[in-house]
């Protein structure tokens, strides 16, 4: 049986417990010649922690850990550094006060590893005597790695006065890094976001040759996974080609440069294998509020956030110059980059794979739907039950019903602007749950689609109203040739106009039409 590393970030246990590895060491041997100053972003559960882990193993020289692995025929000299190794991962609480305990906290381990003492209590100044004891006393220079920087920034992200205290501690706390050059062989951060206090870092995010640097690609999931493609394929009655195509379906669809092969979610992709199942993990350890919350801070058009288009600098810029969602979104993993203009150098991004989307819909629910999810999984299984029939009168019959009973007081609508572009999100939310494909604001030369629903057997062209005229909706589809582009599809193509009442805060009608 194959040991999965589940939660595992440790290289050293997962080397030495024998848990299954995919092998990454090129990367850190291309990163470490003769790179010196050095960003990586990546989302969550993507394996940064345990590529840090590496860096802190290869630097210490234990050269017995990486047998059989790329690196030990690149690396022919093993030298030893000494390493300074931090993670910020704890410092959630939102508070400077909270930020400077856990500066604290590392900084003390760290000392303790490397048995230096002193009474220094500014946090700046001790990590600058850190660094230069340690030169001093080993006589090498030190390397330093830091994971998940961002964390303390992250949890404070929406609001207008935190950040800029957190930003000011995180800057005192990284200052000593530029002084401190000559001591230095090596200096790693990592995390989710990217701030400006690390523009005078080499960021490798989004250079090509390194965008396979965490994550698996097709090819490393080929080689390593063939057991338990195997036991998926017996269990589900699959070819092995269907589990590869399911696989890449739920967890993959990553890209991190223009021209980078995709890689899949290397957490959910474990926990696929080690669980035996298809099913959405990485949701499943923890809702990031600090996204909810930032969606609400720039009022963003969740139906518009699939499909945007942008340049890199609109994307990959630091977190706190933002001026809309989209950052947050690609380096956080919601979206990611799905086609690439070279001429214009213009980006399309999109959700990766169903895994994130529908994960992504599910704690969007309380914001444009239903506080209470659990009835609103109970709606969404009836309304997928109707639609697997091809009965999309039950399916708005099962929506209707959920939405009516939604007492006034939790209607996200009472707080909310009653337009039609809110009621076109919380449609766009709903039938994203459904495991179908979704998309709205669909352009065409006469104007823009408001939801297109495609099933196995039929395509749905929607117009959505409010407070309006079912069949003026019918005739807007006719009139602005909303069904042609898939007239030659095969499916069959029905029509459909839904009225919602701000009166009665619910969908009063619907007419559908084949």
């Amino acid at each position: 049986m194959v040991n999965y590393p589940i939660g595992i970030q440790t290289f050293e246990k997962i080397r030495e417990g024998g848990y299954l590895y995919v092998d990454k060491t090129k990367y850190i041997y291309e990163v470490t010649h003769p790179g010196q100053y050095v960003f990586l972003s990546r989302p969550r559960r993507f394996g940064k922690s345990l590529l840090t882990s590496t860096f802190d193993a290869y630097f210490s020289g234990r050269k017995d850990l990486f047998k059989g692995l790329a690196i030990e025929k690149l690396e022919k000299e093993w030298k030893q550094y000494p390493v300074l190794h931090f993670s910020l991962a704890s410092a959630k609480l939102g508070t400077v006060e909270d930020l400077h305990v856990q500066l604290r906290i590392q900084l003390e381990r760290n000392e303790k590893r490397h048995g230096i003492h002193t009474d220094i209590t500014n946090i700046s100044e001790r990590f600058q005597k850190l660094v230069t004891s340690l030169y001093e006393k080993t006589g090498t220079q030190v390397v330093i790695l830091i994971d998940e920087y961002d964390a303390p920034l992250l949890t404070v992200l929406h609001d207008h006065d935190y950040p800029e205290q957190m930003r000011t501690e995180l800057q005192a706390f990284y200052s000593p890094l530029k002084d401190l050059d000559p001591y230095l062989r090596f200096v790693f951060i990592t995390g989710i976001t990217k701030f400006s206090q690390l523009n005078n870092l080499n960021n490798i995010s989004m250079l090509p040759q390194y965008a396979a640097m965490c994550g698996i690609t097709i090819k490393e999931l080929e080689d390593n996974f063939q057991e338990g493609i195997g036991v998926l394929a017996e269990k589900y009655q699959y070819s092995h080609q269907q589990v590869i195509d399911k696989l890449l379906y739920h967890y993959d669809g990553y890209h991190f440069s223009e021209d980078s092969e995709g890689v899949l979610n290397p957490f959910s992709l474990l926990s696929a294998m080690n669980n035996r199942k298809f099913d959405h993990y990485w949701f499943s350890t923890g809702t990031p509020t600090f996204l909810v919350n930032m969606l609400k801070h720039f009022h963003a058009d969740i139906t518009k956030i699939d499909g945007s288009e942008a340049f890199a600098t609109d994307f990959d810029q630091p977190t706190e110059n933002m001026q809309s969602i989209l950052p947050l979104f690609y380096q956080s993993g919601y979206i990611t980059i799905k086609d690439y203009d070279p001429i214009m150098q213009f980006y399309t991004l999109g959700y990766p794979n169903e895994e994130v989307k529908v994960g992504l819909m599910r704690i969007l629910v309380p914001y444009y739907v239903h506080t209470n999810n659990v009835e609103a999984s109970h709606a969404v299984g009836r309304m997928y039950q109707a639609l697997r029939k091809d009965d999309m009168d039950g399916c708005l019959k099962a929506m209707q019903e959920f939405v009516s009973t939604i007492p006034y007081q939790e209607n996200t609508l009472k707080d909310a602007p009653t337009t039609e572009g809110h009621f076109t999100a919380m449609l766009y939310v709903m039938f994203s749950l459904l495991n179908v494909y979704v998309e709205s604001q669909v352009r065409n030369a006469k104007g823009r689609l408001d939801i297109l629903l495609k099933t196995d057997t039929t395509i749905y062209v929607m117009e959505l109203k409010m407070n309006g005229d079912l069949d003026k909706a019918l005739e807007q589809i006719d009139e602005k040739d909303y069904t042609i582009p898939y007239q030659s599809d095969g499916r069959k193509v029905v029509k459909v106009a839904i009225n919602f009442s701000t009166e009665d805060r619910t969908i009063k009608e619907w007419k559908i039409e084949d």
